[in-house]
């Protein structure tokens, strides 16, 4: 519903939607997508602070990336204060809530 809604509000924009649990496809989806879309909002979830793998992604690919996080990660536990996509993201938003991805999306308009 929600990612509608935005497809709705930002009708002159081809958004795509992708969501898995297993890191070895968010990293083949991010090598499939990387040289051909405009912008990648990636929400990695707890891989942001375990996966060198999405790192390394992210840093081979040539599309810009901006890290959303829903939580704001530093109010969390210390261990979340670490992000293996944030030296290789073009930006990083958090602790907006579902905003967080709209943020990301005006970023690239």
């Amino acid at each position: 519903e929600f990612f509608n809604s935005l497809k709705q509000k930002y009708s002159d924009f081809e958004i795509d939607y992708f969501q898995s649990n297993i890191e070895g496809e968010i990293i083949d989806k991010l090598h499939e997508v990387g040289f051909s879309f405009h912008g990648i909002i990636l929400n990695a979830a707890a891989y942001t602070h375990t996966s060198v793998g999405i790192g390394d992604a992210v840093k081979a690919i040539e599309t810009p990336v901006v890290e959303v996080h829903i939580s704001n990660t530093y109010a969390r536990q210390d261990f979340r204060h670490h992000s293996f996509i944030s030296p290789n993201a073009q930006g990083v938003i958090l602790g907006f809530g579902l905003q967080s991805y709209e943020l990301a999306i005006q970023s690239f308009v």
